[in-house]
Order: structure tokens, then C-alpha cells, then sequence
């Protein structure tokens, strides 16, 4: 499973931005796709994930501000980030896991927020 992600950029407080994965290769034995993200000297974090016709997990430190969807005929997922904050700063992976647990992580994208 292959994953490329795109959306990040520069974005002022308060501000809004759409980040997008889309899947190729084994894509039949993705069974959740998601996002996390990493700060600078911190370990990678969970943001939001949606299994397969599931229910949406997301950190409390998101939740009424970001929303995540996955449209399953072009294999993608999204994350739409709102009100975002300068301590949000950071690269933000897209996750997906297989029937059998493995992960897969895409190449990470640059989040800045900063006025």
C-alpha cells in the first residue's frame, strides 16, 4: 500500500486547511485510514481515523474542529481542519492499516500555522 498525501501549507490562526490521501496498491486490505501527526521532539499522535463503514475516532484536542472522511471509490481520505492552532504546527502523516494490523504511512506533510 502506497500513500501520498497533500493539503499542508502556511496558514494563519483561526485558519482553515483541507489535507488529502489517496491509496494505491494493495488497497483491498485497508480496513481504517486516518491521520496523525508529530510535533517538533514529540512522538507522532493520533488525529482522527474511520475504519471501514465505522464510526470516527478522534483526539479530544480536535474534536468540533477537525473532521475527517474517506471517499471509498477514489481510495482517499481527508481531514478538514478548522479554527487551527500555532501549537498545531507540526507534519501530519496519513495512516492506513491492513487486515492483519500493518501500518502504512505516508510521507508526511507540513503543517505551519503562523501569522
Amino acid at each position: 500500500v502506497q500513500l501520498q498525501a497533500s493539503g499542508g501549507g502556511l496558514v494563519q490562526p483561526g485558519g482553515s486547511l483541507r489535507l488529502s490521501c489517496v491509496a494505491s496498491g494493495r488497497i483491498n486490505i485497508i480496513t481504517r485510514m486516518g491521520w496523525y501527526r508529530q510535533f517538533p521532539g514529540k512522538q507522532r499522535e493520533l488525529v482522527a481515523s474511520l475504519p471501514n463503514g465505522g464510526v470516527t475516532n478522534y483526539s479530544d484536542s480536535v474534536k468540533g474542529r477537525f473532521t475527517i472522511s474517506r471517499d471509498y471509490a477514489k481510495n482517499a481520505v481527508y481531514l478538514q481542519m478548522s479554527s487551527l492552532k500555532p501549537e498545531e504546527t507540526g507534519i501530519y502523516y496519513c495512516h492506513a492499516q491492513s487486515t492483519v494490523g500493518v501500518s502504512y504511512w505516508g510521507q508526511g506533510t507540513q503543517v505551519t500555522v503562523s501569522s
